[in-house]
């Protein structure tokens, strides 16, 4: 029996959405991804065929439907009414998680792809300089195919890439993964980090200054652990 056998309210939405990987691709939609690529790089494990599988299925469910991109040329996916309404739901999930399991994350659970995917998708492109800003990311313990990465912000686009785009950098950020992941997380500060060591920062003053306004952290980070 693939169903609790239960008419509890409760029951029938666990079977709708406790399915391996459900929740973190209704994560990814909430967020703003609506393509299968976007989809993919917010969730760097999930198979191609699971992650079909999974779309088809919240489809079926009336939680999304398909929408052509407004230059007609791609199809994408988006949330229903339905769907929408599990925003508080799965942030509130999230906040619990923040609060009670965060501190059980192992270098495991540590992905450079999906850190730069939500760094990418939280820049505040409205307080970097007018015109193109380069942002280098160098990942100090990894190896050279996911060391360096780059966002091109320019005319409140970001752009993230993992091939030198061909220009000169105008903030520069030398770190490992721990680190930046724990920054992103709210678990360390910038100013904690760089005099550890762990983290130095180098480009032009204006970025350096204000990095706080443009580089938002995680939406969990402000929140205690409830261990205390």
């Amino acid at each position: 029996m693939k169903g609790y056998g239960q008419f509890c309210p409760i029951a029938k939405a666990c079977e709708a959405l406790g399915e391996r990987w459900t929740l973190l691709l209704l994560r990814e939609l909430l967020c703003g991804s609506h393509r299968y690529n976007d989809f993919k790089r917010g969730l760097p494990l999930i198979s191609p065929t699971m992650l079909s599988q999974r779309l088809n299925v919240l489809q079926e469910r009336g939680l999304i439907e398909h929408k052509r991109s407004s230059d007609q040329k791609n199809r994408e996916y988006h949330l229903t009414q339905a769907g929408r309404e599990l925003e508080p739901i799965v942030m509130g999930l999230g906040e619990w998680g923040a609060r009670w399991v965060r501190s059980q994350m192992t270098d495991d659970d540590l992905s450079v792809e999906l850190l730069m995917w939500d760094m990418r998708r939280t820049i505040n492109s409205s307080a970097l300089p007018p015109g193109r800003t380069v942002l280098h990311f160098d990942f100090n313990d990894l190896d050279k195919n996911y060391r360096n990465w780059w966002m091109l912000a320019e005319d409140g686009e970001i752009d993230l890439c993992v091939d030198d785009p061909g220009f000169d950098a105008d903030i520069f950020f030398n770190s490992d993964l721990k680190t930046m992941t724990q920054l992103w997380l709210g678990d360390t500060t910038i100013s904690r980090a760089q005099a550890s060591g762990k983290l130095n920062i180098s480009g032009s003053s204006r970025l350096t200054k204000n990095i706080p306004e443009w580089l938002m952290f995680s939406g969990f980070s402000n929140i205690k652990s409830g261990h205390g």
